[in-house]
């Protein structure tokens, strides 16, 4: 089980390999928001978002010959580039509905592509028979331990960068799929600031973590494709990843599609920064929706969006 110490074991093995990402902020979204909007900038890590650093610490502390995993783009990159960087195999099974863009990337990283039918094939089944097959370890996109514990680097930035900006007290908003992310965050505000409190974030139809942490029981979602947010299109929340969400996160937060397209277009202006629609339903929720406290910080996860989807957050 992750805890604050294997984040800190993570965080010795991403020390030089992954990045310290800004924390940052805009006169004008704060007017927007009618609130303190602090943004950490996960969209500028290696391969462009957070996940990165799970694939790294888990990849450091298993020493594996070869991987395996399954992504819809974001963890492909990571794992891909991860394997790379040491020199490993890596097989990667994506949705065959995966923006092109993640799916070229994964491939450009050296990784072996394996597309399935997200709505008619089991993700887990093909990577668990791959890896059998071939006698590589499976790398899980969030529901493993050093995964979490690497993406729980993130929360411990976000401590320290806090405090640096004199906040002690607010509500960190994460673009949630399986948890991971959200859990290790969670995991490491605890231990390190803990005056900052964890809370999911998810595109409407794909809210199963905001319903599981409501009735507080697991929930599925009824479909599992059909978003464009689909980083975090997930089927439901993950073994590990949900006694933690359900221990220290606050309420979850739905936005919707069009206004994880308007964050997009209001980071490209105002931070300049790229990010993919679910990448943004963090920043989202911090602009637009109701009840949250005079300072948020939104985790930006990832910025992997091919021209068509940006030119249609920029239209609106």
């Amino acid at each position: 089980m992750s805890d604050i110490t294997m984040i800190e074991a993570a965080a010795r093995r991403l020390k030089g390999h992954a990045r310290r990402t800004p924390l940052l902020s805009s006169p004008f979204l704060d007017d927007l928001a009618g609130r303190r909007v602090l943004v950490k900038a996960e969209c500028l890590q290696h391969t462009g978002s957070f996940k990165f650093r799970g694939a790294w610490n888990a990849l450091s502390a298993l020493e594996p010959a070869g991987v395996i995993a399954f992504s819809s783009g974001n963890h492909a990159q990571g794992v891909a580039l991860a394997a790379r960087l040491k020199g490993i195999a890596a097989v990667i099974v994506m949705p065959a509905d995966a923006p092109a863009i993640k799916i070229d990337n994964t491939r450009a990283l050296g990784a072996e592509v394996v597309l399935y039918d997200r709505a008619t094939e089991d993700r887990d089944a093909i990577g668990e028979r791959l890896a059998a097959e071939r006698g590589l370890t499976l790398v899980k996109p969030f529901d493993m331990a050093e995964v979490i514990a690497g993406q729980g680097t993130a929360g411990l930035e976000i401590a320290e960068q806090a405090a640096e900006e004199g906040v002690s007290a607010a509500d960190v908003l994460v673009c949630c799929g399986g948890g991971g992310l959200t859990s290790g965050v969670a995991l490491a505000l605890e231990a390190r600031a803990p005056g900052l409190r964890a809370r999911p974030v998810e595109p409407e139809g794909f809210d199963d973590v905001t319903r599981s942490l409501a009735t507080g029981q697991v929930q599925r979602n009824p479909r599992l494709s059909g978003s464009i947010c689909d980083a975090i299109v997930t089927p439901q929340p993950g073994q590990l990843t949900w006694p933690i969400m359900a221990r220290l996160c606050g309420p979850g937060l739905v936005v919707s599609e069009e206004q994880a397209l308007k964050a997009m277009a209001l980071a490209h202006d105002r931070l300049k920064i790229v990010l993919e629609p679910g990448g943004a339903v963090a920043l989202a929720a911090a602009l637009f929706a109701p009840d949250l406290p005079d300072t948020v910080i939104a985790l930006a996860t990832g910025g992997n969006v091919d021209r068509a989807m940006m030119a249609r957050a920029l239209s609106l």
